[in-house]
């Protein structure tokens, strides 16, 4: 370890592992030191994510849902000339909610915003200017690395929050709507009631291309919107994000991308979730596991991640089988069966 102050474990990166780490560290360890250091002004990573119950455990779902910022009871899946009501009790969870809790949680000296993180090490973080944060361990919970020895699709997303002159009169959740058709694409959308005039729109498209098409995404919502009768909703916000959805290849050798010996969470240490849509339950999960640790130096945190995530890359062989059919053009029906 450096010299100079040891800050105990170090988390680098304020998405959504880094910040469910952090902050399952400070409610259930309080007797750790601990420092998350995050390169953004914000907290939990973009957007709002919904969080079917069913895919938690109970634990998960005890850490999980006093987060949310809706619940219900069920949720609607629209199909051509199938429309279903599906009995899954869902959340909504922002992620304005998880950066509020952290700054309710964390006392002063174990956050630190807008911080430029060059290098993770094993017990230290090295920051841009020359600055180094000594610690016994630390977790590089960074986002996507760019540098992967594995096969990837993508999942391109746009969401948009409107707002509606009078009450939309959806009552719940819309999980998948593919009853508009997307023909050889595959391409879904997802709609959240947050209250009777506001909505949270998705266009989801599955691509073997990073680069996501400038205008299609929000093309979309303006036809789902005008098809819905929702034409007139003002916008509040929108926001476009790139998922990798691991597909194949050698996930030992992408775990061995990064620093020597480093711990990794969220999307760079491979817990992709399902592939096919938020990785919560992963995040919160790994961020459990962390709680219940005797040991945080960061060469036995390496070791217990890098198991944790091999083990999930090994079960999950039909989800990336069906991530496939969704990247390459499955069209309508790869989407229906989600």
């Amino acid at each position: 370890m450096p010299k100079g102050r040891n800050h105990g474990l170090l988390i680098a990166g304020g998405g959504l592992a880094g910040s469910l780490a952090a902050l399952a560290m400070a409610r259930l360890r309080p007797d750790v030191p601990m420092l998350l250091v995050a390169e953004t002004p914000t907290l939990g990573g973009p957007g709002i994510l919904l969080v079917l119950e069913p895919m938690l455990g109970a634990a998960e779902r005890d850490f999980l849902v006093p987060l949310a910022t809706c619940s219900w009871d069920a949720c609607y899946a629209l199909l051509p000339g199938r429309p279903r009501k599906l009995r899954l009790r869902c959340h909504a969870i922002e992620a304005g909610a998880i950066d509020k809790a952290l700054r309710e949680t964390l006392r002063p000296e174990q956050l630190r915003l807008e911080a430029k993180i060059v290098a993770v090490r094993d017990d230290s973080l090295l920051l841009v200017g020359g600055e180094t944060l000594g610690g016994v361990g630390a977790i590089d919970a960074r986002g996507w690395a760019h540098q992967t020895t594995l096969e990837l699709g993508w999942r391109h997303a746009v969401s948009r929050t409107v707002r509606l002159p009078r009450p939309h009169r959806l009552d719940l959740p819309v999980a998948a709507d593919t009853s508009l058709g997307s023909g050889k694409r595959c391409a879904l959308f997802t709609c959240l009631p947050l209250d009777p005039q506001r909505l949270v729109v998705e266009h989801i498209r599955y691509a073997r291309g990073v680069e996501a098409e400038a205008t299609e995404g929000s093309a979309a919502i303006d036809a789902y919107l005008a098809a819905r009768g929702w034409e007139d909703a003002q916008t509040e916000s929108e926001e476009a994000s790139s998922t990798a959805v691991p597909l194949g290849g050698d996930f030992a050798g992408y775990w061995r991308i990064g620093g020597a010996r480093v711990a990794k969470l969220g999307a760079r240490g491979g817990f992709f979730g399902l592939g096919i849509g938020p990785a919560i339950g992963d995040a919160a999960e790994a961020a459990l596991a962390l709680t219940r640790r005797r040991d945080f130096g960061g060469g036995s945190l390496h070791d217990a991640y890098e198991e944790a995530a091999a083990g999930l890359w090994r079960r999950r062989d039909f989800y990336r089988a069906h991530a496939r059919r969704l990247v390459e053009g499955g069209g309508g029906e790869a989407v229906e069966a989600l």
